[in-house]
């Protein structure tokens, strides 16, 4: 019995390009790569599929969540604050 083997994105992406550019057929890829051809066939429809989300708009504050983002800005005043503090303590 044979288990299911798990693949990673960047090796998906590499056989996906692979197939895209067009120079060996899927069967050549799948001896190279030693993956089945339904596969590749599916992870280029999948490529072809998502390549638009690659050009989206990136949120604005780099895809941190608001309540993280309301953290890190206590913190950051915090931290301001004690500088000052210490900074006039030691009198500069």
């Amino acid at each position: 019995m044979t288990t299911r083997r798990n693949h990673a994105p960047e090796f998906k992406a590499k056989v996906a390009m692979a197939a895209l550019r067009g120079d060996k057929t899927l069967a050549e890829l799948s001896s190279e790569f030693g993956v089945h051809q339904a596969m590749i066939a599916k992870w280029l429809r999948q490529l072809k599929d998502d390549a638009a989300s690659v050009f989206a708009k990136k949120q604005e504050n780099g895809g941190v969540p608001e309540k993280q983002l309301m953290a890190l800005h206590a913190k950051i005043g915090q931290l301001t604050i004690e500088r000052d503090f210490l900074a006039k303590a030691c009198g500069r």
